[in-house]
């Protein structure tokens, strides 16, 4: 299987350990995933204002690329990279008007977008074009002893035409652990938002919902936390130091992403896995599990 990979701007600084296992994992499930040419950055968040056809041009040059490639599909991990190109291109699809000024706007472009790409997330491909059984099947390592909460944020499965799980109980996650041989717990808090871009000038928020966030994983008796978002693992893993600082009974908790989960499992050696990236330490927690 060959699909087109879009990976996002943070996927190649701060969360190379989430590109790293990505790529290993798509690898050794069959999936041939080549980056873009010429990708560009895809504005981060969809555009609020209804009539700002400007904002989806960056989205939209992306599914021109995948074009140019010759693929029909975009892939991608980063889940706001994910919402942001996925609604832009549905809207692309329901307004004709937009795209053709969408089109106008890119005349240089070889090509014009006609909604003719689908854009899918590596959940979305490991669920429904590889399946849970045969990843099953190819694990090495499963994750036993591993108690892990599964969390989704908001971009994943909001708003519900975005979504491609169930928006207010979604179950991907839980499946893909548990076809590696975890966990997963029952997580209250698994589609609350971790407070995003309040982190920039309001780190108190963010410091809050983390104690919550965490403090509820913690409760169900978790080990640690999956995320597929570098903003989420940003607000759940770097701003714990805060959170300590503010609540005294605060105890720390690693948080991964996903495909690093699935990288240890389908034996992947620890050089994909990027754990110097953590702030919180992950390596403790794996090693006592025998999974390092």
């Amino acid at each position: 299987m060959k699909l087109s990979y879009f990976p996002g701007c943070t996927l190649k600084n701060h969360a190379r350990n989430f590109e790293d296992s990505t790529l290993y994992t798509m690898e050794h499930l069959g999936v041939e995933a080549v980056e873009l040419d010429r990708w560009n950055c895809c504005g981060t968040v969809y555009s609020l204002s209804a009539d700002d056809v400007m904002r989806q041009v960056a989205p939209i040059r992306n599914l021109i690329r995948t074009k140019e490639a010759g693929n029909s599909q975009l892939m991608t991990g980063c889940s706001m990279c994910y919402n942001t190109v996925k609604r832009a291109n549905i809207h692309a699809r329901n307004s004709a008007p937009d795209l053709a000024l969408m089109n106008e706007f890119m005349y240089e472009e070889p090509v014009d977008y006609a909604g003719d790409v689908d854009v899918v997330h590596v959940l979305e491909v490991v669920r429904d074009q590889i399946g849970f059984k045969a990843l099953r099947e190819k694990v090495v390592k499963p994750l036993e002893g591993l108690k892990v909460a599964c969390y989704y944020g908001c971009l994943l499965v909001r708003p519900k035409e975005a979504a491609f799980d169930d928006a207010e109980n979604p179950t991907v996650l839980e499946d893909l652990v548990e076809a590696l041989g975890g966990e997963p717990v029952d997580f209250s808090h698994k589609t609350e938002c971790c407070a995003a871009y309040q982190t920039v000038d309001k780190p108190q928020i963010v410091a809050d919902k983390t104690y919550q966030i965490i403090g509820a994983a913690q409760s169900q008796g978790a080990d640690t936390i999956i995320v597929s978002c570098p903003l989420c693992a940003f607000n759940l893993d770097q701003r714990q130091e805060l959170t300590r600082q503010i609540y005294r009974d605060f105890r720390t908790m690693p948080v991964v992403y996903f495909t690093q989960l699935m990288a240890i499992a389908l034996g992947g050696p620890e050089a994909v896995l990027r754990l110097d990236l953590h702030h919180t330490p992950a390596a403790p927690l794996l090693t006592a599990k025998g999974l390092l």
